[in-house]
């Protein structure tokens, strides 16, 4: 037991000793998402929908980019081929932004009741990954009418999934500590995340820049996390097979050390919390 204790970092062991806390935080999000909306929880299908729509008409249309042709799909949609890396991308911005105004958001709890603040965090996390996963099964479907043979490889997509929740949740951490003592943050943060948008290769295929992008340019990409993580998605979804080993080495990887880094910077802020939420 005292082993355990010592591999385990605290805000792991308080996070399993609150489970009916995190339980109750989710369902909470859960049953006010869209309440009294009348399309209730369509409306997190037509907003991703929505985005496709504009950019397949922009890229697709207007501009005439063409997809890669899945392989061994044979797959050549604009819209499939954008779906299969929007909707993860879609789950990280979303689980980094409710997490990052989840302290702030919940000020009264925080200097009230005495209770794991990571909490929180995780309760928008969980929630996110249930849209996620309700996004995802439907584009499950699209896609086997499609003709995609990724039947066998949905226990690696969900691994996948499962692996960007926590590399979100690493990052949703740090940034929900930072933005109490930081309340800027919120400004910049949209910023940032506008440009991690086009630096990671959502609405374009990768290859197209191997001949034309700079060797730094290149660097970032072949780095960036997100980048990853939608080549992976591509892979298990659009071509119908398994992603690389190193591939899914470098998930393992970003989520272990995004999960680290971000419970580090939380337990450091955590402190004076109640002070200055």
């Amino acid at each position: 037991m005292a082993v355990m204790k010592m591999l385990v970092p605290k805000p792991v062991r308080d996070l399993v000793a609150s489970q009916d806390l995190l339980w109750n935080l989710t369902l909470r999000e859960l049953r006010g998402k869209y309440r009294r909306s009348f399309l209730g929880w369509t409306w997190s299908l037509l907003n991703p929908l929505a985005l496709v729509g504009i950019y397949w008409f922009v890229f697709s249309v207007v501009f005439g980019s063409q997809p890669p042709i899945g392989n061994p799909s044979g797959i050549k949609t604009y819209a499939l081929y954008l779906l299969c890396a929007l909707l993860p991308w879609s789950f990280f911005s979303l689980i980094t932004g409710l997490g990052m105004s989840s302290l702030l958001g919940n000020g009264g709890l925080v200097r009230t009741v005495a209770f794991p603040r990571q909490t929180l965090v995780f309760a928008q996390s969980i929630f996110s990954l249930v849209q996620f996963t309700i996004e995802m099964t439907l584009l499950t479907v699209i896609l086997l009418f499609a003709g995609s043979p990724l039947l066998h490889l949905l226990p690696l997509t969900i691994l996948q999934m499962l692996l960007l929740a926590c590399f979100s949740t690493g990052i949703a951490l740090a940034l929900s500590v930072m933005l109490v003592y930081f309340r800027d943050l919120t400004y910049l943060w949209t910023i940032i995340n506008q440009v991690y948008f086009f630096m990671t290769p959502i609405i374009y295929d990768p290859s197209l820049l191997e001949d034309k992008a700079t060797p730094l340019i290149r660097s970032l990409l072949r780095w960036n996390p997100m980048s990853v993580f939608v080549d992976a998605f591509r892979h298990t979804m659009y071509d119908g097979r398994a992603p690389e080993a190193a591939n899914i080495a470098g998930l393992f990887a970003a989520a272990a050390l995004s999960m680290a880094f971000g419970l580090l910077v939380f337990s450091r802020g955590v402190r004076r919390l109640a002070e200055e939420v």
